[in-house]
């Protein structure tokens, strides 16, 4: 049976899954049905109503991870037996989360190789929540496949790959891990196939417990007869199946302390025998080389001892070792930094009192700078009074001389003061004849103003029959150009007449019988009347022209 630490990181998985919103709490609908599941992958006889019991004191809402822990320890962790399979458990939780985490479709690996990473990811995670790889693991787990895959390590590769883990602090979670194998970025050059293989290597050693497997010779018990049997070596049993692929189980050799591994002679001609004794059996064992055989002998020589010791199986114990060294050096780093700290305390501390001490130091010089400017400032009015009792001897000297001249200058304000008094008598005579003249200034003053206001109203009278006058010109210039245009108009209209009448009667001229004499010329040839009608039409064309003006 798998620890408990393991059993709940796989839980965590499943609680996880459930949990859709992030919010840290599952419902308890869905935690019925995650705990029915697991009572019944463990084979223990479920409870429905103890859940209901358990949280009868809760709200209606959600039950976070810390509050379900105690009701999965009490009724289910607690009555775990060591008859349940750890695959189904497994495989089980893997159903609950791969859906909602993994992406399929983007991996070069089958749902199974991901589900064995899944579990490898849980042995080799830090046993606090959420669950993490740290660097140290994910290199042991590629170093271990790329061994099982039958390739080299290539050291500059994951260095490369530690350079980019630095901004995710160094770590991986389950999916991460999937991805990061599922992509082939640590299996270049290798097919599906053989990285399937070994994933499955690497998940029979570290979560199988499988020590050692291969394909030897038995002798049997009843018949003595030798068959070929798979033999896979547990930390405390040999199991042997017909096939490989451990669909029929023959039987098992348990281990013990008291077992013991031999080799054999050649006899019955088998070749590199050796013989495994326990507490009730003895097993004889054929190989197929000494080769083979010397490393099945050591390993199970190996599981022997450690079962003597009760130490765990090999990569069990490395895994613990490792974890205690990074314990171990995180511990150092912890009173390292501790002592750091404690050391940069110190310093601060140190620094803080010499901070002190030159701040103690800077206020004695000033204050000595202090005393030395106020001795100065002492000094200095010492020598300012005695300049002031000079001066107020001097002041006092001037002061007497003063006294001396205002005595002489009230006598003369005195004096003053009496011609200012008949000056004043003076003015006030002066101030009555200006006031009656000021009186007759302002009547005459008046009148002028009333001049001035008629004078401005007849000009205003003025402007306004102007103003009139000027209408009444434009209006006249206005008829004047109406008239002057009528007149261009009707000399127009007689020009136009002068000339049809002119055309008029010279076609009439042509029908009337003309005179017997001399013949005008004209530009056109022969005149159609002589210079007498000619006389006669112009002067009754004059006399219509007159009388035409007129009417116009």
């Amino acid at each position: 049976m798998a620890p408990r630490d393991e059993l709940l990181k796989s839980i965590w998985h499943a609680f996880t899954a459930l949990d859709v919103d992030k919010s840290g709490k599952v419902s308890k609908s869905q935690l019925k049905v995650l705990s029915h599941n697991l009572c019944t992958v463990m084979k223990i006889p479920h409870d429905p109503v103890a859940l209901e019991e358990h949280f009868k004191d809760d709200d209606e809402g959600p039950v976070s991870n810390q509050g379900y822990m105690p009701y999965l320890n009490k009724f289910i962790l607690d009555k775990v037996s060591h008859d349940f399979d750890c695959q189904e458990f497994n495989k089980m939780c893997w159903t609950l989360c791969f859906k909602k985490n993994l992406q399929q479709t983007k991996l070069f690996i089958s749902n199974d190789d991901a589900f064995k990473i899944w579990c490898i990811f849980n042995f080799l995670s830090e046993d606090r929540y959420p669950l993490i790889m740290v660097t140290e693991e994910i290199e042991y787990f590629l170093r271990k496949l790329t061994e099982a895959m039958g390739g080299s390590w290539v050291e500059e590769r994951f260095e490369d790959y530690k350079l980019q883990l630095n901004s995710k602090q160094q770590r991986l979670n389950a999916w991460e891990l999937i991805s990061l194998v599922g992509s082939g970025q640590f299996s270049k050059g290798m097919d599906q196939q053989t990285l399937s293989m070994g994933i499955n290597e690497v998940y029979k050693e570290l979560i199988l417990d499988v020590l050692k497997q291969g394909y030897m010779m038995k002798k049997g018990h009843k018949r003595k007869n030798w068959t070929e049997r798979w033999f896979v070596l547990m930390p405390n049993t040999i199991f042997y199946y017909v096939g490989e692929d451990l669909a029929e189980k023959k039987g098992d050799i348990p281990l013990d302390g008291s077992c013991r591994v031999e080799p054999l002679q050649d006899k019955e001609g088998k070749k590199c025998l050796f013989l495994v004794k326990s507490s009730t059996k003895s097993f004889e064992i054929s190989a197929s080389d000494k080769k083979k055989k010397q490393e099945w002998i050591q390993a199970i020589q190996t599981s022997v001892n450690l079962l003597r010791q009760g130490r765990l199986a090999p990569h069990r114990e490395a895994r613990q070792k490792r974890r205690d060294l990074r314990l171990k050096q995180q511990a150092e780093q912890e009173e390292l930094e501790l002592r750091m700290k404690e050391l940069q305390t110190a310093n601060e501390v140190k620094q803080y009192e010499l901070e002190n001490l030159r701040k103690i130091k800077q206020q004695m010089e000033e204050k000595v700078a202090q005393k030395s400017t106020e001795l100065q400032q002492y000094m200095h009015r010492v020598r300012q009074l005695e300049e002031m009792y000079h001066q107020l001897e001097g002041a006092l000297e001037d002061e007497r001389r003063a006294r001396q001249d205002e005595e002489t200058v009230r006598k003369l304000q005195e004096r003053l003061l009496e011609e200012e008094a008949m000056k004043r008598a003076e003015l006030e005579q002066i101030h009555l004849r200006q006031q009656q003249a000021i009186s007759v200034t302002v009547a005459e003053k008046e009148e002028l103003e009333k001049e001035r206001l008629a004078k401005e109203s007849a000009l205003q009278v003025a402007m306004k029959q102007l103003e009139e006058l000027e209408k009444e010109r434009q209006g006249a210039l206005q008829q004047y150009q109406n008239i002057k245009k009528k007149l261009e108009d009707a000399t127009n209209n007689t020009r136009t007449w002068k000339h049809k009448v002119a055309q008029h009667e010279g076609l009439l001229g042509l029908i009337q019988p003309g005179v017997k004499g001399h013949q005008n010329i004209t530009n056109w040839g022969p005149s159609a009347f002589s210079d007498g009608e000619l006389r006669l039409k112009e002067k009754q064309w004059q006399e219509k022209k007159k009388q035409a003006t007129p009417a116009q």
